[in-house]
C-alpha cells in the first residue's frame, strides 16, 4: 500500500489544492494527515489563500482515503464540518514491516514520545520543519508543513512505499534530509 503523509495545511486553499493533486499524481491508497488541517493559528501569519472553507470542500469528498490526527489548531467545531474523523490525538498504522505512530507533535514528540516498542517510528507534524532522526529506541520523522515551512525548507510532504522519502510539494522531486 502506498501512503502519502502531509501536515499542516492550516486553511491554505492554495496548498491543500496542490496537495490534493499530488496525491492523485502519486497515485496513493491512503492520506494521513497530521493536523492543524483548518485553521492558521495565533502563532502563523496567514498562508497563501486562506480559505478554511475550501478546504473543507476539498478534503470531505476524500473522507474514504483519509487517515488523520488532531493538530493543537484542530477543535469540536472543526469536527462538526468534516466528513472524517480528525479528534484522535494519535493513530498507529502498519507501514510495510514499520509500526508507525502518528500525531501532530504538540504533546507527544521527539524529546517527549509515545510509549512504543523499540524500533517503532514516531511521525509528527508540528514543527512544520521535515527531520528524519535516529534515536536509541525510536526513529522521529516529520513531513514539514504542506502550507507554512519554517527553517527555510520547502513546502513538502512524505511518501511511504518500500521505505520513506521527502518530497518537495512544488517540484515533486524526492530530497534527502
Amino acid at each position: 500500500m502506498k501512503w502519502m503523509i502531509a501536515s499542516d495545511i492550516h486553511g491554505s486553499a492554495k496548498y491543500c489544492r496542490k496537495m490534493i493533486d499530488v496525491f492523485y499524481a502519486e497515485k496513493a491508497d491512503r492520506l494521513l494527515l497530521l493536523g492543524d488541517l483548518l485553521y492558521h493559528g495565533p502563532r502563523n501569519d496567514l498562508p497563501e489563500e486562506y480559505n478554511p472553507k475550501r478546504v473543507i470542500e476539498m478534503l470531505n469528498p476524500l473522507k474514504e482515503c483519509l487517515l488523520c490526527v488532531r493538530g493543537n489548531c484542530d477543535t469540536e467545531v472543526d469536527q462538526m464540518v468534516l466528513d472524517f474523523p480528525i479528534m484522535a490525538d494519535y493513530a498507529v498504522v502498519e507501514m510495510g514491516k514499520n509500526i508507525v505512530y502518528a500525531t501532530h507533535g504538540h504533546h507527544f514528540n521527539e524529546e517527549n514520545p509515545l510509549p512504543m516498542a523499540e524500533g517503532c517510528i514516531l511521525l509528527c507534524g508540528h514543527t512544520h520543519v521535515p527531520r528524519h532522526v535516529k534515536h536509541e529506541r525510536f526513529i522521529y520523522m516529520n513531513p514539514g508543513s504542506v502550507s507554512i515551512p519554517k527553517e527555510q525548507s520547502r513546502h513538502s510532504y512524505m511518501v511511504y512505499e518500500n521505505g520513506f522519502s521527502w518530497k518537495d510539494l512544488e517540484t515533486g522531486s524526492s530530497y534527502a534530509l
